[in-house]
């Protein structure tokens, strides 16, 4: 065989390769605030792919801190195309949600409807083997709520029973709880369809799929409240609310791709287009949505994209770690520091006494008088 015919076959073995390593990223405006760029929301994917790090970049932008400095000027193009230009207009509240197990984000699109949103951009995004960092360069500035937060220690079997029984409320359905313990109970729900899903707490993947809802429900209130009691004060930190929502996986996994699955699936695109309602509300639309949709091609059950702090520290703060090591040096700083202060404030005190010396003591000539404003006739 000829070598160029083997190259070209390996050439295009690497791009379907490639081709099929793509996912899909999905941002979301709310109607009463743009910070997005215009686009339809029926429109196909874009022409240009944007990279993890890409999207990484945007989420940091968003929240009101700047792009990492390795950032590339095609990374930067692609921003700009999402991003509108102003700096000083940034919602400094983000809500990121990866989800396994669905391809096409058109489906939350259509869920939520035109109305309820002010705009979107949808583009395919390139998954590889390594997860992309969120670069945030103050960690004292920024409130993270991780989505996929499992419920704490603290809340016990009545506690976990209001949950459940909370969440079918907020969903229009039921929970029947049974004698036999706290996973054995019943979770019905009604569906858009017209149809009915119940999942049995005793079934492993019912249970992980519920419990993957109430996980994801539990944290955005604590996430809203977190808001509200923030929202008061003078300076209030970005917000960042983040997960990965593995339930349709996990469905997809037990049930196949049908029925039981499709019910899950419908049943987490209202749920989450619910949430999406509640906090364009709380938030007063101040808040943008990032959605990855990876479908079964990433393989690792834990988030494509994480959270890294970075500190950057002042050049006097620099100098001084860096000569930490020397103990004589650290030593003779501090000295010179002090005497500059105590010389400083010893001439600033006999200035003081000097001035109210010679005030008092003036001689009672023309010049003194009108400089103590004495009126002269």
């Amino acid at each position: 065989m000829d070598l160029r015919v083997l190259v070209l076959m390996f050439l295009l073995c690497l791009q379907i390769r490639a081709e099929s390593r793509t996912g899909s990223i999905l941002f979301l405006d709310s109607p009463g605030h743009q910070f997005l760029r215009s686009r339809s929301t029926d429109v196909a994917y874009e022409t240009d792919s944007m990279f993890l790090s890409d999207v990484a970049a945007a989420v940091a932008v968003l929240l009101g801190f700047a792009p990492p400095a390795s950032l590339s000027a095609d990374s930067s193009y692609k921003l700009n195309e999402v991003l509108l230009p102003n700096p000083f207009d940034r919602p400094h509240a983000v809500l990121m949600l990866e989800v396994k197990g669905i391809e096409d984000p058109q489906l939350l699109v259509d869920q939520l409807g035109k109305g309820h949103i002010g705009g979107a951009f949808k583009s395919k995004v390139l998954l590889d083997s390594s997860k992309a960092d969120i670069q945030l360069q103050d960690e004292d500035g920024i409130s993270v709520v991780y989505l996929d937060e499992p419920l704490g220690f603290d809340c016990d079997v009545d506690c976990t029973h209001k949950e459940l029984h909370d969440l079918a409320s907020w969903l229009g359905g039921s929970y029947v709880s049974s004698a036999l313990g706290t996973f054995n109970g019943e979770l019905s729900v009604p569906l858009i369809s017209g149809s009915s899903m119940k999942l049995h707490m005793s079934k492993n993947a019912d249970r992980e799929f519920v419990m993957s809802l109430l996980s994801m429900m539990h944290n955005i209130r604590r996430a809203m409240e977190m808001h509200e009691d923030s929202s008061g004060s003078m300076q209030s930190p970005a917000e960042l609310i983040i997960g990965c929502f593995t339930g349709i996986k996990v469905l997809q996994e037990q049930y196949g791709p049908d029925d039981i699955t499709q019910q899950g699936l419908e049943l987490f695109m209202t749920t989450l287009s619910k949430i999406v309602d509640s906090l364009w509300t709380a938030y007063k639309g101040e808040i943008v949505g990032v959605f990855t949709f990876s479908g079964d091609l990433y393989q690792e059950s834990s988030s494509m994209v994480n959270v890294k702090f970075t500190s950057q520290p002042s050049f006097r703060r620099m100098e001084e770690v860096a000569g930490s090591t020397n103990s004589t040096t650290t030593a003779e700083v501090l000295l010179v520091r002090w005497s500059l202060a105590w010389i400083t404030g010893i001439i600033l005190l006999i200035s003081t006494l000097l001035g109210i010396h010679f005030l008092l003591n003036m001689p009672l000539t023309r010049d003194t008088l009108l400089y103590s404003n004495v009126k002269l006739d």
